[in-house]
C-alpha cells in the first residue's frame, strides 16, 4: 500500500473522504457502525496496514493533519457509538458483548499504533498487532 493509498483508505474508513457515494464510505470502519451492519475484520486490518504505510510521514516534524484527524476521529466515534454502553449501538441493543470487546480491542490497537508512530517508536507500534496476527496464523485463523 502506498502512502497515497493509505491516506485515501483512512479517509474512507473515518467517513471524511468527500466521495460519500463511494461504497467504501458506507462499508468502512465507521460507516459500518452507522447504520450498524456488523464488524468487518478486513476494515481493522486495512486501517493497520494504512498506518504502517504512513509510519514515515507521520514521524515528520509536520504531520498530515487530515490523516491524524481521521484516525483520532475514527477511534473516538467507534468508542462513543460502539463501546460505550450508552452509545447508539449498546443503548439500542444492536451490538453483542463479544463485538463490543472486539471493537474495543481494535480501537486500542489502532490508537496505540498511532501514538507510538507519532512518538517515533515505529518498531513498537505494531508489536502486539503482529504478535496476535502470528498467533492467529498459527491456529489457522489468519
Amino acid at each position: 500500500m502506498t502512502p497515497a493509498d493509505a491516506r485515501e483508505a483512512l479517509l474512507f474508513h473515518s467517513c471524511t473522504h468527500p466521495a460519500v457515494d463511494d461504497p467504501r464510505w458506507q462499508k468502512g470502519f465507521i460507516g459500518s457502525l452507522r447504520p450498524f451492519t456488523g464488524l468487518r475484520e478486513e476494515n481493522y486490518h486495512e486501517v493497520m496496514a494504512a498506518l504502517r504505510a504512513l509510519a514515515e510521514p507521520l514521524q515528520a516534524d509536520l504531520v498530515p493533519r487530515e490523516v491524524v484527524s481521521a484516525v483520532v476521529g475514527m477511534c473516538h466515534f467507534a468508542r462513543a457509538w460502539g463501546v460505550d454502553p450508552e452509545g447508539m449501538l449498546g443503548r439500542n441493543g444492536l451490538i453483542s458483548a463479544a463485538d463490543v470487546a472486539r471493537l474495543e480491542e481494535w480501537i486500542w490497537t489502532i490508537s496505540y499504533a498511532l501514538a507510538m508512530i507519532l512518538d517515533g517508536a515505529v518498531s513498537e507500534a505494531f508489536d502486539e498487532y503482529d504478535r496476535r496476527a502470528a498467533t492467529l496464523d498459527g491456529e489457522g485463523g489468519g
